[in-house]
């Protein structure tokens, strides 16, 4: 990105007219515009948000340890602990926590984290946390005047609980499913990645991180929707089968609690009704949000892309693509910034042409800034003449620029969310969605920088007072800058940049060797 900001290109000089004139450029009016339409998009999204009300913490239920002996389930992805009502310690079996212990990630598996389907009814005795069922060909049973019958199935990393209640008694009975994750205190906290309590509620999605729940509690009134909580990587999300539902966000103590709470169903006498509960337990993974999403509603948007979503999501998509070619994340990663870098090349390639332009014109330049620097309005004039007459203006060195921005940030957010580059490896580097921890790439993006800077800047002269030569000077430390700056982000970010320097540096010298 440096060879845009050296002192020819058109940013330098559109900053040496705005110090010789008052009258604001049409550059710096679209530059308002556009802070003026991101400051509304955020305004409209705040508005746009799911409705939600304050409630009070204390009404949330007491959170007790089940007596209930546990039997597991598990399956290919995820292996699972089940007691009575309740599902906790959620194994992940292809994602590892240290790629040196090979232990699983899990998740809801320190004491008192679960996910709990359980029951309300005035009508009838209803099974509770430390209830007995009976085990009979993988099917729970409870009760015989209302008899509940509980098969657990799972299916990737999606759950299902299936509950069939039959009523024996010769009158109408009224049963009020509810379910809920508890969900320990977290000490991670993100300004990339939205984590904490999530809600899918009206058809919108609302984040509640840790600190929103650390100081006030949630509520939602929706006739289809989802809960649960989720980190950089990994979510739990539930969804009850049902219309009218209550969801709710709160903290109680040291943990956090999201439940849904769903009118009562009608069960006439002799007759049966099933509910089904989905439950979701696995990473944050666009295609398998996917599948996931014929159950539980709004489960895809759980992935944060961020701003730059309509970048991000295309280009994880070939990232991943790529890595079904070559087999490396990192490989994946410079072939994906070729491709970038040659797609904008006929930009880049107009883009030097009107820097060339720019270093013709500074003498022309300098010497109208001389003759009217006492005439505002006339060196304006004079200034957009000289221009016109080079065919150029003083924003066309910074397009490509400008198109790099977006894709630096998409990028950047698709690295940290991406569940595969989590442990991805790349020569020395064991991960390449945390910072090289030798800053070996790092140091070579600052030097690559430094190179491409030096080759595209001319000489300039030595007058103290001459802008184009002060903003020599101080882009001589941005390299520097960079460096330090990029040496705690993502390495495959680092990555991205380094082999965009060195392209840019190829293509500086074949564009030299083929324009006059």
């Amino acid at each position: 990105m440096v060879q845009y900001l050296n002192n020819n290109n058109g940013f330098n000089q559109w900053a040496s007219m705005q110090q010789n004139q008052k009258k604001p450029s049409r550059f710096s009016g679209f530059l308002w515009w556009l802070f003026l339409f991101f400051f509304a998009w955020w305004v409209i999204g705040l508005w746009m948000r799911p409705q939600n009300v304050q409630t009070n913490v204390s009404n949330v239920v007491n959170i007790e340890e089940s007596s209930v002996k546990k039997h597991s389930v598990n399956n290919d992805k995820i292996a699972f602990d089940v007691a009575g009502l309740r599902i906790s310690n959620i194994s992940l079996k292809e994602h590892v926590k240290d790629s040196k212990t090979k232990e699983p990630v899990s998740l809801l598996s320190d004491k008192n984290n679960f996910v709990e389907i359980g029951f309300m009814s005035p009508d009838t005795q209803i099974p509770n946390i430390n209830t007995h069922w009976e085990l009979k060909s993988d099917v729970m049973h409870y009760g015989r005047d209302v008899h509940f019958a509980r098969n657990i199935t799972v299916d990737g990393y999606m759950i299902t609980v299936s509950d069939k209640i039959t009523n024996h008694l010769n009158k109408e009975i009224n049963i009020a499913p509810y379910a809920r994750i508890i969900h320990g205190d977290s000490k991670i906290q993100s300004s990339v990645v939205e984590m904490g309590g999530v809600v899918y509620a009206n058809s919108n999605l609302d984040y509640a991180n840790w600190n929103k729940l650390n100081k006030k509690s949630f509520a939602y009134s929706t006739v289809r929707g989802s809960f649960g909580f989720a980190d950089q990587y990994w979510e739990t999300v539930a969804a009850i089968d049902a219309n009218d539902q209550t969801i709710s966000l709160k903290k109680n103590g040291d943990l956090y609690l999201a439940d849904s709470n769903v009118a009562p169903v009608k069960i006439a006498p002799g007759k049966t009704e099933e509910i089904n509960t989905y439950i979701y337990a696995g990473p944050r993974q666009g295609d398998l949000l996917k599948i996931a999403s014929n159950n539980i509603p709004g489960i895809t948007k759980t992935v944060d892309y961020g701003w730059f979503w309509f970048f991000a999501q295309p280009m994880l998509w070939m990232l991943n693509w790529l890595y079904a070619l070559v087999g490396n994340y990192g490989v994946a990663i410079i072939l994906m910034t070729l491709i970038l870098r040659i797609l904008i090349w006929p930009l880049t390639r107009k883009s030097f042409a009107s820097t060339m332009a720019m270093q013709k014109m500074q003498p022309e330049l300098q010497r109208v800034q001389k003759l009217y620097a006492n005439d505002k309005a006339r060196l304006q004039m004079e200034m957009m003449k000289v221009y016109q007459a080079h065919k150029t203006s003083p924003m066309s060195g910074c397009l490509p620029m400008l198109i790099q921005i977006p894709i630096f940030f998409a990028l950047y957010k698709a690295l940290v969310i991406s569940v595969p580059m989590r442990s991805a490896h790349f020569l020395w580097i064991s991960d390449l969605a945390v910072m090289d921890p030798y800053f070996i790439l790092p140091i070579l993006m600052g030097l690559t920088m430094w190179l491409q800077q030096y080759l595209q800047t001319p000489k300039t002269s030595k007058n103290v007072n001459d802008i184009t030569a002060s903003t020599q000077r101080v882009m001589k430390w941005m390299p520097l800058l960079f460096t330090v700056m990029f040496a705690w982000m993502p390495a495959g970010l680092v990555l991205y940049w380094t082999v965009s320097n060195l392209f840019g540096i190829l293509q500086m010298y074949i564009i030299k060797k083929t324009t006059k």
